[in-house]
């Protein structure tokens, strides 16, 4: 088994998977806190998609694209718990 079936047919399938289940989470989240976080996990999830294909289409410029939304990520969960937390002490 090469490398490139590997990702085709076990890791793209499972990050596929993955990213329907997390969207149910986001659908049915009791909280906003667990939509957060299930967002979080849909961006590293997608960064983890973006990643395969830039190495299996050998496009290394994807590689910063997936960085960037990294951070935007990293960013957008800062914000939401700050915005959570101010709601908490007013």
């Amino acid at each position: 088994m090469t490398l490139g079936t590997y990702f085709d047919y076990v890791i793209l399938p499972i990050l596929t998977l993955s990213v329907l289940l997390v969207f149910v989470r986001i659908a049915k989240g009791p909280s906003v806190v667990d939509r957060v976080v299930a967002l979080d996990v849909m961006i590293t999830i997608g960064i983890g998609i973006i990643t395969i294909y830039s190495i299996r289409q050998n496009e290394e410029v994807l590689l910063d694209v997936a960085i960037i939304l990294a951070l935007i990520a990293f960013l957008g969960t800062i914000a939401f718990s700050y915005y959570i937390e101010k709601q908490k002490d007013d």
